[in-house]
């Protein structure tokens, strides 16, 4: 059973940053590509960044030049450094490993609360 647990988020002013964590159980991890999504109250969620097992990553535009995305294979973690962020990165953001085609392969975990608001 496959397992996915965010952390990390919280209330920020705009141009802070937060480091979100995600860890995931099972031997999913190092066979899989991994991705951040969020969903903003009333939106879809949306794929915003991943990685390969490799280490190549990819962004949405809307984050590329303020989000870093990271993966310790060791600690099953992947992690998303945010930074500059911005009233509209607030949403709850999720983790979960990713078909080729950027689908989610896993059940959603409960996502982590990032608000940003002065």
């Amino acid at each position: 059973q496959v397992h996915l647990v965010e952390s990390g988020g919280g209330l920020v002013q705009p141009g802070g940053s937060l480091r979100l964590s995600c860890v995931a159980s099972g031997s999913i991890f190092t066979i899989n590509r991994m991705g951040w999504y969020r969903q903003a109250t009333g939106k879809q969620r949306e794929l915003v960044a991943s990685i390969t097992t490799g280490g190549a990553t990819n962004y949405a535009d809307s984050v590329a030049a303020r989000f870093t995305i990271y993966r310790d294979n060791v600690q099953k973690t992947v992690y998303l450094q945010m930074n500059s962020l911005q009233p509209e990165d607030t949403a709850v953001y999720y983790c979960n490993a990713l078909f080729t085609d950027d689908i989610p392969m896993y059940s959603w975990g409960q996502g982590t609360q990032v608000t940003v608001s002065s």
